[in-house]
Formats: C-alpha cells, structure tokens, sequence
C-alpha cells in the first residue's frame, strides 16, 4: 500500500485505471484540453456507481468551477484543466486515481473524497504533488506533509457532536459502516463523550452496502433506550446510507421509548431529513455537526451562483452536501495560492512551496483562515496536520436545518486527548 511504484509501471497502471473508470478520466467537458504550458491541470476524484458510497457531486462541483474560472479569465490568466477520476470505493482504483494524475502532470489535486488515503498518498508524495482539501475521511489525510486539509474532518465532527450529546443524552448508540475508515468513529465520538463527562456509546457496526438495517437499528435502540430514566440518542453515521438506515429506525422504533437522534454532515443534510418526514420525521430536534455554516448561510451564495450559471439541471451536485462544499472551498484555496504566484510559475513545487510558507487564505467565512505552517498545526498526536478544529452545531426545526448556535466551535482540546491507535 505504501510501497513507491517504480516509474516504468506507472503507464501501465494509468492505461489500467482509465480503462477501468466507469467515468471516464480525462479533461472535463466544457474545458479546453490545452496542452501548453500556461495551462494549470489538477485532478479530482470520488467515488461514483458504487453498490456503496458515493460521491458524483465531487467532481461534478470540480468540472462545475473550472468552467467557470475559465469563462472568467482561467486562474491568473491561465486555463484551468480538470481532471476527474472515479476510485469506485476501492483501494485499488484510488492508487490508479493517484498515478494517473502523477502520469498527467497534475499540480495539484484538489477537493477529493476517498476513504483509501493509504493507497493514493503514497504515489502523490512520490511525485511532490500536493492534496488540497480532501475530505478528511481518515486520519492519513492529517498525516503526510503533502496534505493540506481544510477542516477537521470526521474527527473534529464526531469529538464535536460526542461534546454536544455529553451533554443532554442519556445512553447513545453509533451505527457506524464496519470499515478501516468507521473503525475510528466509536473512539471520536467517545472522546468528546468524555468531554462532556458521558459514558462510551455503544458500537453498532453496519455493512456499508447493506440494503437494510433492521438488525442494526434493533440493536441501536435496545442500548439507547436501556436506561428508563434517561432519554437516549441513536447517532447514524453511515454516509449516504443513513437514509436506508432510517427506514428501518422509523419503523422499528415505535416498539421502544422515544429517544433522540443526532448525526454529522455528509450522513445528513436537508435532502435527508426531507425525505425521512421533515419536521415530523425522526430528525425533528436532532443536533448535526458541520465544518461549516448552514446551507441556507448566505455565505454560500458565490458557490449556488456557481452552480446554477454552469451546472443548472445538473442533480448531482447539492449545495448542502459536505463533498460539493469542501470542495468548493478546495479550489478557493488553489485560486488563492495561483493568485500569490504574480503570474510566475504554478507546479506542484511552487504551490507546496506557498502554502508552506504562510499563504493565509480567506473563504469568506465558511471556515476560519486558512494557514498551512508550522506554528498553525494543532497538538492533536494523530492528526499531525489539522489546522481547522472547529465546527458548527446545527439542529432540525420545523424539518429545517439551521444554526443552532452562532459561530464556530473549536474542539481541539478534545481532540487532543484522542489517540485512535
């Protein structure tokens, strides 16, 4: 997994990844597939038609951008490339993603969601390409010196919400996708469990491309609801199949005392809660956690512009999904970084060289700023590399997701006292 691949089978694997994709890679539509040396090439990469996650919006938010910074001038002047790759859910996929952006001369690859960051670090560090606001799915995203992360990913998510539940929850019970990545929820939300002066949830593991949870949501419920004094919470943490889970929870739940649910974005959001009854569904009163504020924050507003000028019509990509806004946010700090270049050279090198030496980006207040040095690292042991610890608390009213509370919240300490082993 972390071995370095020799050059010589790097075109053999790029010619296998391309003709594996079942989106094919290449320049998007709409862009230019310039050559020259003025043109900026990156890459993003998700997964799509996945019998598991999957996430279209991604490059779709990425090919979205591009065509309109290039309608707009390109980036500094320069056409802007994109390249999207489909890791299919698969370790394997995501190291051809990888190679092939090395085989592409990619400067940067930017915005991406995968949860094999073990498989794809390893040839971008070979090349000195950097990874500009990945997801954070897994904590080697915070790891290697080549990772530029723009929030905190599951970690600061889950070790928020586990600070909120200490707080008002009687027993809590985490459905959680039984994977490398899911291995590392229980501890999270435990620690700000511990936070909040609560005992451990229960660990309720889930296939995570299950077509049902009836056994999951049975087993969820018994634990939350062991306490008769005390209401407990289930947390479904199951991406984009916590939908699928709520099916069987709403059914199964009214053999049990009421209890309260609460979850993190990208396994809810406002399409979620829409379909699963609104304001008299489920997640009627839940606390969600976010890197950043509510969809409906006008702060978004440049990024729906975006989307409906270049990409109306186009379902896949959801203003309120978390990929489609890290996204977004990715490419505001590639924008940022070309633009601190004063037309000069934009490789791999001299971007990891700007943002190592404390370029400062604004995102217009959809995260606090931005600084990748040293001195901006937090003292979080297994996350070596986060910058952003805070998140937002958000809550279901009237079967909308709003603010529950002003501003951001910062969970480092919390984080700090984590160790996932």
């Amino acid at each position: 997994m972390s071995r370095r691949v020799r050059s010589a089978l790097l075109s053999a694997g790029v010619l296998v990844a391309c003709s594996s994709l079942t989106v094919a890679c290449g320049v998007i539509p709409g862009v230019s597939g310039d050559s020259s040396d003025d043109a900026i090439t990156v890459m993003t990469w998700a997964p799509e038609n996945t019998s598991a996650n999957n996430e279209p919006g991604v490059p779709a938010m990425a090919k979205a951008y591009a065509r309109w910074i290039n309608a707009n001038g390109g980036l500094g002047g320069r056409k802007l490339n994109v390249l999207t790759c489909n890791d299919q859910n698969d370790y394997i996929e995501a190291a051809k993603c990888a190679r092939l952006a090395v085989k592409e001369k990619a400067v940067a690859v930017v915005g991406s969601y995968s949860q094999y960051a073990s498989s794809f670090i390893s040839p971008l560090e070979s090349a000195g390409i950097p990874f500009i606001g990945g997801y954070g799915l897994t904590d080697d995203e915070f790891k290697s010196v080549l990772s530029y992360p723009v929030n905190g990913g599951q970690p600061a998510l889950l070790a928020g919400l586990g600070e909120e539940l200490g707080k008002t929850c009687g027993p809590v019970s985490l459905v959680r996708p039984d994977t490398v990545a899911g291995d590392e929820l229980p501890v999270l939300l435990n620690s700000g469990l511990k936070a909040g002066g609560h005992t451990s949830a229960a660990d309720v593991r889930a296939a995570e491309d299950a077509t049902a949870f009836d056994p999951q949501a049975q087993q969820a419920l018994r634990s939350a609801t062991k306490n008769p004094l005390q209401k407990g919470c289930v947390v479904p943490a199951l991406d984009e199949r916590t939908g699928t889970f709520m099916d069987s929870f709403r059914r199964l739940s009214q053999d049990y005392p009421a209890v309260r649910t609460a979850s993190v974005l990208g396994s809810v959001d406002q399409s979620v809660v829409d379909t699963s009854g609104g304001a008299s569904g489920p997640y009627e009163g839940a606390y969600v956690t976010s890197w950043y504020p509510a969809a409906s924050d006008p702060r978004w507003d440049p990024m729906k512009k975006v989307i409906s000028k270049e990409a109306f019509g186009d379902n896949r990509i959801d203003p309120a999904d978390a990929g489609v806004q890290t996204t977004w946010i990715a490419y505001t700090v590639l924008k940022k970084v070309v633009d601190s270049l004063g037309g000069g050279e934009v490789s791999a090198r001299t971007i990891r060289d700007s943002l190592d030496n404390g370029l400062q980006v604004d995102t217009g207040g959809l995260t606090p700023p931005l600084r990748w040095r040293f001195q901006d690292l937090t003292a979080v042991v297994d996350y070596p590399r986060l910058i952003n610890s805070d998140v937002t608390f958000q809550v279901v009213r009237g079967g909308q997701l709003v603010a529950a509370r002003k501003g951001f919240v910062n969970v480092s300490k919390t984080l700090e006292s984590t160790t996932t082993g």
